[in-house]
Order: structure tokens, then sequence, then C-alpha cells
């Protein structure tokens, strides 16, 4: 009985050191939970006084003069407010001649972070740019953009600029005019048919009325409202068309619009004597223009000023046409993840957007001078509560399909649509640029088709020049 007395309270003993040791280590393990989960805390709550501090450059022309109240530079400043630990300075000496003053501060090794380009494929060839593929492909928001908007920055698999801001062109129609006068009311999608009817249709010159404001945009955008498979100014991936069937008829489309006095640019003096108004924007604001075409960057001067119902018809189709103005980060710069964080704050960013829209609400002084770029429900929702253009809206959910006006991003299109000579003798030009023999074709001088293939192949060696400067 005594042995068995002892065993039981030897076993009782045994219980209780256990007992008291799996305790003891709960405790240091509970502790050691707590210490790691407070590290953990404090690291991810690094206040912004502790982040390194860093100063940035930035160089844009949408910046305005020193003093003035710009909503890019309070872009900047709400910046600074949002990420303290990041002063942004703004680089005034980069200014017009814009390519050859960073070309100057290149050789200098004076290259601000961040800074407007020109022309996007100029910064590739003379590696002004950091290649920001890589952010980009960690930016949830980047996906946000359209896909022709991509497209249109990706050289390989590279990526070097950040779409800054964003417009859609295309035409404003007054529809009190057309109302007025028991005419079908123009509208988004309608026909390349439908659109030459309606200019005809409200063209009264002798009582001060006209169709069109202007038809030099119309051999641009017509190859890609005749055919999906073309773009602006036919150009594709596939390099220019000039000689295609669509770039001719829309040379002779502009040609009947022209000779028939369906536009108010291309009137005699004497014509435009019967008008309200000494230019075409003066004559659309008396109610003289039936058709304008413009970017939406206009869209805050036609709420202020016109006394008219009008609204956004695009292009005739089905497509939308877009332009838009691009960032470069500097190859040289010692921070390229808080410059990319500015780009796309003054750029294609959520909360940048829903910034500029809260200034541009609160800033009398200021307007909204350009379309959201991400394909975001609250940004675009945002946007459209603050302007209320229903053809705009209903051409925004095409957004992804658009065209992309070219000229900031195609190798060699400065040369390819104006510039290149073409050995032809014009008038007193003994050696016409592009532009001159197109105007010439445009204007009935010339027939265009005697020199189409001409034309094209020599814009195609211009955008292959340029393209091997790139290191295409």
């Amino acid at each position: 009985m005594k042995k068995w007395f002892s065993l039981m309270v030897l076993v009782a003993l045994f219980s209780l050191l256990v007992a008291c040791s799996d305790d003891s280590e709960s405790s240091e393990m509970s502790e050691a939970d707590n210490t790691n989960e407070s590290n953990e805390t404090d690291n991810n709550n690094v206040s912004d006084e502790d982040k390194e501090q860093v100063t940035l450059t930035m160089a844009s022309w949408s910046f305005g003069a020193e003093g003035d109240t710009n909503i890019n530079r309070l872009m900047l400043e709400a910046f600074m407010e949002e990420y303290p630990h990041i002063t942004v300075e703004i680089d005034e000496s980069i200014s017009d001649p814009w390519e050859e003053s960073l070309a100057s501060a290149a050789s200098a090794s004076a290259m601000p972070d961040v800074f407007s380009l020109a022309t996007v494929p100029t910064g590739i060839a003379n590696e002004w740019m950091l290649d920001v593929s890589e952010l980009a492909k960690e930016d949830k928001e980047f996906e946000l953009l359209p896909d022709s908007v991509i497209a249109s920055i990706t050289v390989g698999d590279q990526i070097y600029a950040i779409p800054a801001s964003q417009h859609m062109l295309g035409y404003y129609v007054n529809k009190d005019l057309y109302e007025d006068a028991n005419l079908d009311v123009p509208y988004l999608g309608m026909s390349l048919d439908e659109f030459n009817e309606a200019i005809r249709n409200v063209t009264n010159v002798n009582q001060g009325v006209v169709g069109l404001n202007q038809t030099f945009s119309i051999v641009d955008w017509y190859p890609a409202a005749a055919n999906e498979d073309l773009g602006w100014y036919t150009y594709n991936e596939e390099g220019f068309h000039l000689d295609s069937n669509e770039f001719i008829s829309g040379i002779e489309f502009t040609q009947n619009i022209n000779s028939n006095g369906y536009a108010f640019e291309p009137l005699s003096d004497d014509q435009k004597a019967n008008f309200n108004g000494e230019n075409a924007n003066e004559v659309w604001y008396n109610e003289g223009i039936g058709i304008k075409w413009d970017g939406t960057w206009a869209i805050s001067a036609f709420s202020q000023n016109a006394d008219f119902e009008w609204d956004f018809i695009g292009i005739p189709g089905e497509r939308d046409v877009i332009t838009h103005d691009y960032y470069g980060i500097s190859s040289s710069t010692e921070h390229p993840e808080e410059a990319y964080l500015l780009a796309k704050w003054m750029g294609f960013g959520k909360d940048g957007y829903l910034e500029r829209l809260a200034i541009a609400d609160e800033v009398e002084e200021v307007t909204l001078d350009r379309l959201p770029l991400i394909t975001d429900d609250e940004v675009i929702n945002a946007y459209f509560e603050t302007v209320n253009v229903p053809g705009l809206k209903e051409a925004f959910k095409n957004i992804d399909n658009a065209v992309v006006e070219p000229f900031k991003t195609t190798p060699g299109y400065a040369q390819a649509r104006w510039k290149a000579p073409t050995g032809v003798e014009i008038g007193d030009e003994p050696n016409a640029t592009i532009s001159t023999l197109i105007n010439n074709a445009v204007s009935g001088e010339i027939n265009y088709e005697n020199y189409a293939s001409q034309v094209n192949e020599l814009a195609n060696s211009k955008y292959q020049e340029a393209s091997e400067a790139m290191g295409q």
C-alpha cells in the first residue's frame, strides 16, 4: 500500500513538472510571436520621416510659366504632400526647341529624372531613356492602359515611354444647326457616305453656313475609317500604305469637299465674307459650321462658349482616334522607382488622375485638359460626372480598339508625313516635300496616283532608316 502511494506521488509530481515546462515554453513562444509581430508592424509602418529623402527633377512644357496657377504645378504640390520623402524640382532649363535642349542636357550629364518627350524614337535612339518594362510589368494599373496604347510604346519587349496624357481626336456637331434645317443630326458611328451627305446638305455659303471647318485632317483619318487594317495616315505594323486605294480615295474625298465649297478654310475671301466671324473658330461659335474637327482638349472651351447643343461624333465608322503625350525617365537617374512613381502620378495613375479631377473642381483658374488613360471604372465614372458629353462617353467604350495617332511613337514619322523631299518639281519648288505634294493633290494641282508608288516607297524608307537608328 505504501509502495502504491509513493508511486502515485511520483506520478503527480512528474505531471506537475511537465505542465510547468509546457507553460514556460508556451509563454516564451508567445513572447517571441509578439516580438515578431511588433517588428513586422514597425517595418510596414515606417514613418515618412524615416524613409530615405529623395530629390527628383522634372521637365515638361505643361508647367507653363513660373508663378502661374497651373494644374500640373498643383499636381506636383499634391504629389509631394502624398509622398513627403520625395521632393520634386522643376527643371526650367529645358525649353524649346525641346529635343535640342534635352540633347544639350544629356551632353552635360544633366538630364532631368523625368521629362516630356517630343518624340519617343528620338529619345530611344539617343539613349536618353530608361527601359521601364520591369517596373511596368509589376504595376497592375499599367495593365489597365488601352491595348492599343501599350502596343504603341512597346519596342520589342522593352518599354521606354510612360503615357502622360490622352486626348481623342474627331468631329463635333452643332446639333441645333441640323435640327433647325430639318436635317438628320450626324452621330457617332455614321458611315462615310452619311458623313459626306451631312456635310453637303447643311452647306449654304450664301447664307453663311458650311459643313466643315477644315479638311486637312481627312487624308490622315480616312484610311482608318475605310479599312480596319489601316491606321492613321495608313500606318500599321507593316509600315505605310500610301499607294493604297483607301489613301487615294481619301485625297479624292478631300478634293471634292474643297472644290465644292463644303468647308470654311478653303473658301475664297469673298465667300468667307458671308460668314459671321474672322476665322473658323469664331464662325463655329457663331453657328456657321455644322461639323468641327478638334481634340478633346477643346471641350472646356465649348462648354463655356457655345450657346447651342453640341456633341462629339468622332470619325465615321466604329473606331476612335487617340493621341498622347509621353514621359521618359532618364537612363542616368539614381532613383528609378521614385521617378516612375512621379511619372505615373502625373500621367496614367489612378490616384493622380482622381487628384487632377479634384484640383480642376476646386481651383477656378484651371481646367481639366485630358481624358483618363486607364480603363478603370472609378476613374472613368468620375470623369464623366464632370464632363457631360454623351457621344464621347459612348466612344470611350471602344477605346481599347482605338487608332493611335502615331507622330510621337513611330520612327521617321515626321519625314514620312511632311518633311522628306520627293524629287518632284511643283510650282516654284524643284524638290517638293511629301506634304507639299499631298497638299497639291488635294487642291487638284496634280494627280496623286501618278506619284503614289514613289511617295509610298520614300515614306517607308524614312521609317526603316529611323527604325534602324533605334536598333530595331
